[in-house]
């Protein structure tokens, strides 16, 4: 029956592998379920009562709108991609829109977050949405993957301590790169490839089980020593399982007299802009590498896929949670063969796993998803083959839609660039014709973005 319904033969896969899969995709991104309530809470930051969301509704709202949207997905769509709250969309509900001066409160942000989810629905059931997919073209497709692909990686470097935040380059190498939890990256990133290398089926989440055990061992003999004010916490679960925090703080908490404010409405817009082409751009992306999109670059069950993703955001909001989204990490699993829905639903019963036993998963460090993240990068750089780049007319688009997603930390912003170079430049070189007319229009509405928001 399993085979059956989550086409298991056809896709070329068996159970085993899929579950597997699942597995993987849930370790590389276990880190939201701590990450956004410390986000949305403003955890360290010292905010007043009232200002700040629940810490403990918020750990609740994520896994269980986590859960919806990674169901949703496997039984809408039959796809390996798992959904959750997402980073950056959580950043910007908490200091961009909550925090900034003269600033809605989080319920307003969280009625921003519900209108927009309803919004994604009707637009969904309407076919925008998939058409706005289906316009973009192949070439800006294998770029995103591998913009993406590049991005990815980038993170995981980050996780890993090698790359760190520099006021003069931005960005650059650690000056220490002896530190244990660094060393311990380096030495999962080398096994994580030689795993890959010799093909071992889970090497993705042998690397990141072993990299971990390897931690313990470390801590135990005193070399890792935790600093939880820079960021390095106990990789030793304190214990197994924890009293599962109420979610009523959070729960069903809208403010709805904001809707008469029209700066309310810009609001909604920005989350609207950014999550839409977020969602495009992951979707493209692990698509492609998971060898869905068609020959025009068109992806089958495009439509279940995105409501899946309407429907976890809506869900999210009423829980009490920022935007809920399709994951990039999903590719992690992708990378591990994972290709149909029982991988997302293995993921999604990893998250209802972590609400009793939460010590556990929170204990995984950075460090040990980051190899994972660094591979997959590398997998997913493949696409870049793809692209002509003799062809300038579509090698420039593309190389501003890869580079770009990495240096502003932003898939949309790597999308907006590719589109409207692509527009552009085809219409001013006797190629108008081949641009479909959606891109016109996104292009104008990235432009006018640019004016009226950024």
């Amino acid at each position: 029956m399993m085979d059956k319904f989550f086409k298991l033969t056809q896709n070329k896969t068996n159970v085993r592998t899929v579950i597997f899969a699942g597995v993987t995709t849930f370790m590389t991104m276990a880190y939201i379920i701590v990450v956004n309530p410390n986000m949305l809470s403003g955890f360290g930051l010292g905010l007043p009562d009232g200002v700040a969301m629940d810490w403990g509704g918020v750990f609740v709202a994520t896994i269980l709108a986590a859960i919806i949207g990674t169901v949703m997905m496997a039984l809408l769509a039959n796809y390996p991609f798992a959904l959750a709250p997402g980073m950056g969309l959580n950043a910007f509900f908490i200091f961009s829109v909550v925090l900034v001066d003269n600033g809605f409160g989080w319920r307003a942000a969280l009625t921003a977050v519900f209108i927009e989810g309803i919004i994604f629905i009707i637009l969904t059931f309407v076919n925008i949405r998939e058409a706005l997919f289906n316009s973009i073209p192949l070439v800006l497709k294998y770029a995103v993957s591998a913009g993406i692909g590049l991005f990815i990686a980038f993170i995981g470097f980050q996780g890993a301590g090698v790359v760190i935040g520099d006021g003069a380059t931005l960005v650059t190498v650690a000056k220490d790169l002896t530190q244990p939890s660094i060393v311990l990256a380096i030495i999962g990133l080398l096994l994580t490839s030689i795993l890959v290398v010799k093909k071992v089926k889970g090497s993705i989440l042998i690397g990141i089980l072993a990299t971990w055990i390897l931690a313990m061992i470390a801590e135990k003999i005193g070399w890792y020593v935790p600093m939880p004010d820079m960021n390095l916490f106990s990789v030793i679960p304190a214990k197994i399982v924890d009293t599962i925090p109420s979610i009523e703080p959070v729960f069903l908490k809208f403010d709805f007299s904001v809707l008469g404010n029209f700066d309310f409405w810009i609001i909604v817009f920005a989350f609207l802009f950014v999550d839409l082409f977020d969602t495009l751009g992951t979707l493209i992306g692990v698509s492609e590498k998971a060898g869905y999109l068609d020959q025009d670059g068109k992806l089958p069950k495009a439509k279940q896929a995105l409501l899946a993703d309407a429907i976890a955001t809506t869900a999210g909001a009423c829980l009490g949670t920022s935007t809920t989204t399709t994951y990039i990490e999903s590719a992690a699993g992708v990378a591990d063969g994972g290709r149909t829905g029982l991988t997302a639903l293995t993921t999604a019963a990893l998250f209802a796993l972590a609400l009793p036993f939460s010590p556990i998963f929170m204990a995984i460090p950075a460090f040990a998803t980051a190899p994972a993240l660094i591979i997959v990068g590398f997998y997913m750089m493949g696409s870049i083959t793809k692209v002509n780049f003799t062809d300038f007319r579509v090698g420039i688009p593309a190389f501003l839609t890869v580079i770009v997603m990495p240096i502003t930390y932003s898939i949309s912003e790597g999308i907006a660039f590719g589109i409207i170079s692509y527009t552009v430049i085809n219409a001013f070189t006797g190629e108008a014709k081949k641009v479909h007319p959606l891109m016109y229009i996104l292009s104008v509405a990235f432009i006018l973005k640019y004016i009226f928001i950024v």
